[in-house]
């Protein structure tokens, strides 16, 4: 395995360096002090996981990372968080491009964790069954190019308006006309009726809207019955709300989209639906596993397809703590009536907490019926 270090020894000293080229040699490791070293490294050969300091010289962390996926796609990219930042959601504009967050001071067994659970998700992502399964499927789903130019609008100008951010909305009549039948439900509304796209952005707020919009360009995708496409879109919208509510305001909108996504794999064909006890003899792809292929396929943030991934079993994740792919653990079981892994939440110190969540469950899952 080729390793790059990207920053200076007082973010990656050398006896991390050293602890990971000590391993055995199958690990290759090189440090640079710079981002345009580091592109240079990457044109020159395949590297397989990079990792990158908060503060470079001449980059910012995001840019190089960027700079990295492009070179080399198939790169596991970690980015290193100050100590100040790691207890909170990291910005937006990595989240994009690192697979892996991880706080300093970094500690040899973190890294290695890291990498190891980061190469395991890879291959389920790589999966030769999984990929041949897909490959077989004449047309996939396309990606949700609505919500993906709101995320990209909003990430170029963080001063995007209500009044921007509807016209997006209204340039899909089909879009626009299904997020005010759902803004409008009991659900979302609060009982005052919402008439036009931009008192839906004003009276939602934009994280709300964004979820919408998603919800209302997954779910149109002709693959099921209608009744189907409505279960399905009541069980994702309760899912998405549950999974913000079990996190920080930080870290919600990442969970709350990722439980909106988490059973999208349902959506493809020739996969085993998990939900089903009987599809355990079933050898076909499960659909948590197709449902992260395609979420990868469409580019979208790591933390949302690790979740999707490790939603039915979240003691895969390398997160130590109750994060994202915990809540949608939680959630998705809570909103489809499945099995909830107790010794999970144990483990991350959370499992007192599972009655209320349970009890917001209750109050949520007469709502969303109405959606």
């Amino acid at each position: 395995m080729r390793i790059l270090f990207v920053g200076d020894e007082a973010s990656l000293p050398p006896e991390l360096v050293d602890y990971l080229s000590d391993l055995g040699d199958e690990f290759h490791v090189q440090q640079v002090h710079d981002g345009n070293s580091a592109i240079a490294s990457a044109a020159q050969y395949p590297i397989d996981v990079v990792i990158v300091a908060p503060v470079l010289p001449d980059l910012t962390a995001a840019t190089l990372l960027g700079q990295i996926r492009t070179l080399r796609p198939e790169t596991i990219r970690i980015a290193l968080l100050a100590a100040d930042d790691s207890q909170r959601t990291p910005p937006t504009r990595i989240i994009g491009v690192a697979h892996r967050f991880l706080p300093l001071p970094l500690q040899p067994e973190v890294l290695l964790e890291a990498i190891t659970s980061l190469e395991e998700l890879r291959e389920l992502l790589d999966n030769p069954r999984l990929r041949s399964a897909i490959g077989r499927i004449e047309k996939l789903p396309s990606p949700p190019h609505l919500y993906l130019s709101l995320m990209h609008a909003l990430e170029e100008d963080e001063d995007t308006d209500a009044a921007d951010i509807a016209k997006l909305v209204a340039a899909d009549p089909a879009i626009a006309a299904k997020v005010l039948q759902l803004c409008n439900s009991a659900f979302f509304s609060g009982g005052r009726t919402i008439t036009d796209l931009r008192a839906a952005v004003t009276r939602l707020g934009v994280s709300t809207l964004r979820d919408l919009v998603l919800a209302s360009e997954v779910f149109s995708i002709p693959s099921l019955s209608v009744a189907e496409r409505n279960a399905m879109q009541r069980r994702a919208l309760l899912s998405s709300r549950l999974a913000a509510k079990f996190l920080p305001h930080a870290s919600a909108e990442l969970g709350a989209t990722a439980a909106l996504l988490s059973d999208i794999g349902l959506l493809l064909p020739g996969v085993r639906n998990e939900y089903d006890p009987d599809s355990v003899v079933d050898e076909r792809p499960g659909h948590t596993e197709a449902g992260a292929y395609l979420l990868g396929l469409w580019g979208l943030p790591m933390p949302i397809i690790e979740a999707v991934a490790f939603q039915r079993q979240p003691q895969r994740s390398s997160t130590r703590s109750f994060w994202v792919t915990g809540a949608v653990h939680v959630a998705t079981a809570l909103a489809a009536g499945a099995s909830i892994d107790e010794a999970y939440l144990q483990k991350v110190g959370v499992l007192s907490r599972l009655p209320t969540w349970r009890e917001q469950a209750e109050t949520l899952t007469g709502q969303v019926a109405e959606a």
